[in-house]
């Protein structure tokens, strides 16, 4: 048998399946933070339905419902005692898809992490890891998948743990695949090349990713990997980010937009294609429709180059902070610009990024856990960047990730701290970033939040008892002007404003039309609206940003734009933003920059192009003395 994978792999793209856990969840309303394993047991028509539907799609090679059918992972649902039964049964089920179909189909059996999340596997009691791995594969074997596929893999220790446990019990073929984050690295720190590098060396026939982030940064994993591989490549990305949209998971990448970049990674090396969460029957036909006749480039050897240490930090001045609240209520317009907080503690990296552009912008959004990702709390940042650097910070408070009790503790521990500014925002589904199994809470909306900071600014809490004193917050909301339901989106907009938002914060626009159309139709902004600006830089990250990312739509016509550019698509993305600022900066209060790829000096490079009152010289002053450092 492996062997005659091998050689099919030889032969060109192999076309895989996509989602069955979010499938299953959309259809038959299963809990995602249940075992969808179980269903094999409990539901198998709808498991065979999700099979099939994707034998229809094209698919060639299937994974079975075993993702979590570990006992580590099935004893959290308190079914440790069913991993036989419950793997036996998804095998048996995939079969039946295949003899139905009538034609050649590999069934992969699928293993997942042991669901020991948060522990090192160099310090984890391995002997749990492999008898759990060990266990599940055999059973597999046994029952008769064609090879097994380990996915998701979150650290290169455990898929090593992982392959030694297989190995101990099977020959059959194995596939492994690692789960990357935004910045190009596994949840653990480990790059595409050194996770190509080691599974190479542990024998595997294909290496690759799945789940992960969307397909535009999966695409770039898949390059990087295909530079260093000599095995085949497999590329199974998420269709997108997660949202919620009426109270549903939703993915934000359509059908075509992940077909042409599967393209992309079949040009690049990727020889197994398919998808991972929020990807559909429909997904995987427009991937068929788009890879038919085409042969994936060799993988080549020429390995990426080390990465050259920033220069030693140069002193700044430290100017007192501006009061944003003063510069609001006086009119004038305000320059604010995202960022994250580091990955570790050392902010130090991040001071050094910034001391050059310090005197260009007004304030510095603090983004709290963005994407969902493992990073320095907010508020430290906040606290750290403001004490550190002499600007206001307004702190990103979601309240996806806090229940109420540490929402209260948080503001109070701000404002004492000295951070006047609060952005109330819902925050990334926890499902999508590095700890999926984290809990969303819900304790209240957006604009219960920011009516509780105008009680502390009253000087009691949510249940209207005494602070001691009140509090002297400046608190701001989100407002979509892009929204695909508007009426929807000003009914909650108005709902913010009633409950005391000082300032509305924008996604980023690219159309100067959709601020003049909601401006119009509101007779003006009902509070100060800072406009997003986030400059494209190729048309890549123009598709990307509008197919993946929840809330930001870029017109076929600005893409289109950006794909004229060609070499010259970073200038074309600045001229774009400047002629943005410039048609509708009198209806705004001001702009709120989010530098792509943390690009801080795009803020200086956009604001020396537009003629607004008093920030074009600030801009070219900040831009020379920043050149001339």
């Amino acid at each position: 048998m492996p062997p005659s994978f091998t050689d099919r792999l030889a032969r060109g793209v192999l076309l895989c399946d996509g989602a069955m856990g979010t499938l299953l969840h959309a259809r038959g309303g299963h809990p995602l933070d249940q075992s969808i394993d179980v269903l094999s047991v409990s539901h198998p028509d709808q498991v065979k339905g999700v099979h099939l539907d994707y034998l229809q799609a094209g698919a060639e090679l299937i994974h079975t419902n075993t993702f979590g059918a570990n006992a580590v992972r099935l004893g959290a649902f308190g079914l440790a005692a069913r991993v036989e039964e419950i793997n036996r049964a998804a095998v048996s089920i995939a079969q039946q898809a295949r003899r139905l179909m009538g034609q050649e189909v590999w069934i992969a059996g699928s293993i997942g992490p042991s669901g020991r999340s948060g522990i090192s596997f160099n310090v984890l009691d391995s002997a749990v890891g492999h008898n759990a791995f060990a266990e599940q594969a055999a059973i597999l074997a046994d029952a008769g998948v064609d090879l097994l596929v380990l996915e998701t893999f979150s650290s290169i220790s455990e898929a090593e743990l992982a392959i030694r446990a297989v190995r101990s019990v099977t020959d059959l073929t194995i596939v492994a695949q690692m789960t990357f984050t935004e910045e190009g690295r596994t949840p653990a720190g480990d790059t595409p090349e050194e996770a190509v590098a080691v599974l190479e060396g542990m024998g595997v026939a294909a290496v690759g990713g799945n789940c992960s982030v969307g397909p535009e940064l999966f695409l770039q994993v898949m390059e990087r990997m295909a530079s260093v591989a000599h095995v085949p490549l497999t590329a199974q990305p998420n269709a997108g980010f997660a949202t919620y949209q009426d109270g549903h998971l939703a993915y934000t990448a359509g059908p075509a937009y992940m077909a042409e970049r599967a393209l992309a990674m079949a040009q690049a090396g990727a020889v197994m294609l398919g998808g991972c969460c929020g990807t559909t029957p429909e997904h995987i036909a427009a991937i068929r429709n788009a890879v038919q006749g085409v042969t994936p480039r060799r993988s080549g050897t020429t390995r990426a180059g080390a990465r050259v240490r920033d220069s030693a930090p140069r002193p700044a001045p430290k100017p007192e902070p501006t009061g944003l609240a003063d510069r609001l209520q006086k009119g004038e317009f305000i320059v604010t610009m995202e960022v994250d907080p580091p990955r570790g503690f050392d902010i130090s990296p991040t001071l050094d990024r910034l001391r050059g552009i310090t005197g260009l912008v007004d304030a510095i959004n603090v983004a709290d856990s963005p994407r969902a990702q493992s990073r320095m709390g907010a508020l430290a940042a906040a606290s750290l960047l403001q004490g550190r650097l002499g600007v206001e910070t307004i702190l990103h408070m979601t309240i996806r990730h806090r229940n109420l009790l540490a929402l209260h503790s948080d503001l109070l521990g701000a404002h004492a701290l000295g951070v006047r500014n609060v952005f109330v925002v819902m925050g990334d589904v926890p499902h999508t970033g590095d700890y999926p199994q984290a809990t969303a809470v819900g304790d209240i909306t957006t604009s219960g939040l920011v009516r509780l900071i105008n009680g502390f600014n009253q000087g009691v809490d949510a249940n209207s008892r005494s602070i001691d004193q009140p509090t002297s917050f400046l608190v701001g909301s989100a407002f979509n002007l892009s929204a695909p339901d508007m009426d929807r989106e000003l009914r909650v907009m108005e709902r913010k404003v009633r409950a005391g938002a000082h300032f509305l914060l924008t996604q980023p626009v690219y159309d100067p039309e959709v601020v003049e159309l909601v401006w119009r139709r509101l007779g003006g902004f009902p509070a100060p609206l800072i406009l997003g600006v986030l400059p494209l830089r190729s048309v890549r990250h123009a598709q990307f940003l509008d197919n993946e990312l929840p809330g930001i739509t870029v017109s076929p016509e600005t893409i289109q734009r950006m794909n004229s550019a060609g070499d010259r698509a970073a200038q074309e993305g600045l001229a774009i933003s400047r002629e943005l600022l410039q048609a509708v900066h009198s209806r705004v209060r001001g702009v709120y920059f989010v530098p792509p790829f943390e690009r801080y000096q795009v803020v200086g490079e956009v604001l020396a192009g537009v003629d607004i009152p008093g920030l074009k010289a600030r801009a070219k002053d900040i831009t020379t003395r920043t050149e001339a450092t």
